[in-house]
């Protein structure tokens, strides 16, 4: 191990490496459309696979990414996972062909996990107590910008060069976070902490993982919140586009949207010590599914002139990432309190699991796309009430005060 980076590069660092999941994600959204002008897709609902595809091999990836990095070290881990983002972004580039373009998105979402299981673990490595919680406060901080901005410099680029281009913007950034991990950061997990990587081992830590009642119900909440917010993402350009007519201007609504629900990491921040994580995730879960009860309810109605669905959608959609963004963290915290002896181990189980049903859910939600929201807001409304339902059956904790 050698000389630790400057806190100030070192955060910079992370931040760019998370968003590197962002840039794989929200920028493809303004480009969806050409896409399945450009590539000939029968079924327009179909682009929306690029999206769900790309995070499929994510949550794959974590299940891999983590127990790796806890055997050959974290840069080793981080490195190869950059190149395979690299790679397919390449392969994206030159394909012309719809299943092509597919296996490079996967391949994509694999290498992208690197960043977020060996990213976490390499500050973890480094870092400890209010150090640590700082650092990653830090980089969260920054990351969060990056869904914000990613659809506005996507559009411009599908404009200006085509939407190949966004291909070429992901392999410019690969190669930047690629060199600078390579050349300024140095390994941060020692010889004589490593592990060995045995199918044993990951077959007892999903037993451990999986036999607490709170680590289950939290998984499966966060899997559901998880899988209305990637049913959002997928579906939103072809909802802002063919239902409420904005086209270009999507970009635009969906930035603010991102950006309002930033704010819910403050919030968080200043109310999580005293109110707790149950309270917070439960109250969030559960104003979600009362506004969007009520949002569903308005527009089968038709109470409201068609010229407000723009409105209506976009305050539906600030209450739903802003709650969605205030509980999964929340509902990670409380699945990874009870197995802190395996941390490495159960944080790529348990976020492998809930990414993999989330997608699993988000694909079925997209392909019901009719030229409306209502299919998403529909599906939306009762993964809020099943996550209400559940959450509220969690083993709370007790707050020490």
């Amino acid at each position: 191990m050698g000389k630790r980076l400057p806190i100030v590069e070192f955060v910079a660092l992370i931040a760019f490496l998370f968003s590197l999941i962002a840039i794989g994600t929200d920028m493809m959204l303004p480009a969806l459309n050409n896409i399945s002008i450009d590539l000939n897709l029968k079924q327009n609902n179909h682009a929306q696979l690029i999206i769900t595809i790309f995070l499929l091999g994510t949550g794959l990836g974590q299940l891999i990414a983590g127990p790796i990095s806890d055997t050959y070290g974290r840069k080793v881990v981080l490195c190869v996972g950059i190149f395979l983002f690299i790679t397919a972004s390449i392969l994206a580039i030159i394909t012309s062909n719809f299943s092509m373009l597919l296996v490079a998105r996967f391949v994509q979402g694999l290498g992208i996990s690197a960043p977020r299981a060996a990213g976490t673990a390499m500050v973890r490595d480094l870092y400890n107590g209010r150090k640590l919680a700082r650092v990653i406060s830090l980089a969260m901080m920054i990351f969060v910008l990056a869904p914000a901005v990613a659809p506005l410099m996507g559009q411009y680029l599908m404009i200006n060069f085509g939407w190949r281009s966004i291909f070429t913007a992901c392999t410019i950034a690969g190669l930047i976070a690629f060199l600078w991990l390579l050349i300024r950061q140095e390994e941060t997990l020692s010889i004589e902490n490593r592990q060995p990587f045995q199918m044993l081992n990951l077959i007892q830590g999903y037993k451990t993982t999986f036999t607490n009642k709170r680590v289950i119900i939290s998984t499966l909440v966060q899997a559901l919140v998880l899988g209305g917010l990637f049913s959002y993402i997928a579906s939103a350009p072809q909802i802002f586009i063919y239902w409420l007519n904005v086209e270009t201007k999507f970009p635009i609504y969906f930035c603010g949207i991102a950006f309002f629900a930033a704010f819910s990491n403050i919030l968080n921040a200043l109310l999580v010590e005293k109110l707790g994580m149950w309270f917070l995730s439960t109250c969030a879960c559960g104003f979600n599914m009362v506004f969007s009860i009520i949002t569903l309810c308005v527009f089968y109605s038709e109470i409201i002139p068609s010229s407000y669905n723009l409105y209506i959608f976009i305050i539906w959609s600030c209450v739903l990432l802003f709650t969605m963004a205030l509980s999964v963290g929340n509902l990670m915290a409380l699945a990874m309190e009870p197995v802190g002896h395996i941390a490495g181990l159960a944080s790529s189980i348990i976020g492998s699991t809930s990414t993999l049903i989330s997608i699993t859910i988000a694909i079925f939600i997209g392909m019901l796309f009719n030229g409306t929201g209502l299919p998403l807001i529909f599906g939306v409304t009762i993964l809020a009430i099943l996550s209400f339902a559940l959450n509220i059956k969690n083993p709370r904790i007790i707050i020490q005060v």
